[in-house]
């Protein structure tokens, strides 16, 4: 397993799907120099989804190719779907960042905790029922995959007290900026030094 050094934070965005975790995720990555991990899966992309900019969309042959060669981090099935994180993939952005995030679900993100302790920080993004529905239809996302994401809801809700930061989404710049300050002074009380 990789061992993070001591300037080397992760940043992971969890939540319900239609939470705007994705989007908030990248506008934070923005105010710092933080680079992103995809996830593999073996799920169709969506309509507006793009291969190597989402996810790395591979087929369940590759997928079960690379667990059986231990290249993933972590690994859960979901729905009939797989999700994985490449170790190699983690150690390749940083190499030249201090700071990485990820978007993942809740398994995806406690087990990249317990790897890694303090360095990691969750973000638990989330917003009602009905708008995380209203916007899973404005994105065009079809029914059934709108009703499988939806009977999850509760189970993932479940997860916010388990987070060190929680942030109700109604507002993307807002949440934005406000998590911005969080990682603000996450990473000035890191490098402080104290003389006595």
């Amino acid at each position: 397993m990789y061992k993070i050094k001591e300037k080397e934070k992760i940043f992971i965005y969890t939540g319900p799907d239609g939470s705007g975790r994705k989007t908030i995720a990248k506008m934070v990555a923005t105010a710092f120099d933080m680079e992103t991990v995809l996830s593999y899966t073996t799920r169709p992309p969506r309509p507006y989804e793009k291969n190597g900019e989402d996810y790395h969309f591979i087929n369940e042959e590759d997928f079960k190719k690379m667990q059986v060669n231990h290249e993933f981090l972590e690994s859960v099935e979901i729905d009939g779907f797989y999700y994985g994180i490449c170790e190699q993939d983690i150690v390749k952005a940083f190499e030249n960042h201090n700071l990485v995030y990820l978007t993942l679900n809740p398994e995806g993100t406690e087990k990249l905790k317990k790897l890694y302790g303090e360095r990691v920080m969750r973000f638990f993004i989330f917003a009602d029922r009905d708008t995380v529905i209203e916007r899973q239809k404005e994105r065009q996302d079809n029914t059934a995959d709108i009703n499988r994401h939806m009977s999850h809801y509760d189970e993932i809700m479940a997860y916010k007290s388990s987070c060190e930061h929680a942030f109700e989404n109604y507002d993307l710049p807002q949440v934005s900026f406000q998590i911005s300050e969080v990682i603000e002074a996450f990473l000035d009380r890191g490098f402080e030094v104290t003389d006595y």
